[in-house]
């Protein structure tokens, strides 16, 4: 090496992670800022410079990092799936509170999910996020609702759970809120009457008491 060689340092450690911690926070930002917009217009409505004006960046900062629209959905979707995950926390097997939650859940987002649903068939790219909500409900109900049905063979089992997703449905509350005109509370009345009548068909003991299983005493 002679001495006109520039020498090459290493870049320090916290300069990078600074760096790092900054950019994270950028995204977070523009997703945060995407999620905002998700819950309040049509999707189609949602342009990259007004996400990128909200967060503060350019649009161009925006599509480095995430590409276009469905690379934002991607994500904010997570987002979406830990607060509805965080409002519908019940103790499981206890129907009026998970009804309540899942009530309290929808008076959140539950005419943004009507909005997205509606654009499904004219806009494929929403369909995995609408795809992973229909799947999370799902979970839900065999987690929390679940418990409630006595043992029953498989196709039984399955008609049961359909029953409560059904009762369950962004669309049931939908039609008793919006199309009906009913209050948050009589639609969350409305919505645990069809879920006891569900389970009151299947053989629950109670409505909101775990079933006693097979060999198990009333």
């Amino acid at each position: 090496m002679n001495r006109h060689t520039p020498v090459l340092r290493p870049r320090r450690p916290y300069v990078q992670g600074a760096r790092a911690r900054a950019a994270e926070a950028t995204a977070r930002r523009i997703v945060e800022a995407f999620y905002r917009r998700m819950l309040s217009q049509w999707p189609d409505e949602i342009t990259l410079d007004t996400i990128a004006a909200d967060a503060g960046v350019t649009v161009q900062t925006v599509i480095r990092r995430f590409g276009d629209k469905q690379g934002l959905l991607a994500e904010a979707a997570k987002l979406l799936e830990a607060d509805v995950d965080r409002r519908r926390q019940t103790p499981i097997g206890d129907v009026r509170r998970a009804v309540a939650n899942l009530a309290a859940d929808y008076e959140a987002i539950g005419d943004a999910v009507i909005r997205w649903l509606a654009l499904e068939e004219r806009h494929p790219a929403v369909r995995p996020c609408l795809e992973l909500g229909r799947r999370s409900h799902r979970a839900w109900v065999e987690l929390v609702l679940g418990p409630c049905l006595p043992d029953m063979p498989p196709g039984a089992r399955t008609r049961a759970v359909d029953a409560l997703v059904i009762a369950t449905d962004v669309y049931t509350w939908k039609l008793l809120r919006r199309d009906m005109g009913r209050s948050a509370a009589a639609t969350a009345e409305g919505m645990l009457l069809h879920v006891r009548a569900v389970l009151a068909q299947f053989g629950a003991r109670s409505a909101g008491t775990p079933a006693p299983r097979h060999g198990e005493s009333a």
